[in-house]
């Protein structure tokens, strides 16, 4: 997963704004007491800092890996 992978992922599950605020505010113990941005700034591989924030927030896993684009295109009006 590169991190602009992480980024489609992350505003398809959580929407962009809340997406954004959401990985620069929350602390998660499975990334070492760092925020997802703090280690993705670190170097740990998104697929590791986006399975700590699902993990964290419960999202389910058939929403985890939604393909983002097709996501988009089965929305309504979309």
């Amino acid at each position: 997963m590169r991190h602009s992978e992480f980024w489609q992922l992350a505003d398809a599950v959580f929407g962009p704004e809340y997406a954004r605020s959401l990985a620069s505010d929350i602390v998660l113990s499975d990334l070492g007491g760092r925020s997802p941005v703090q280690a993705l700034d670190d170097g740990v591989p998104p697929r590791d800092v986006w399975v700590a924030l699902c993990d964290a927030q419960d999202v389910p896993d058939e929403r985890r890996w939604l393909d983002p684009r097709s996501r988009r295109a089965s929305r309504p009006g979309g």
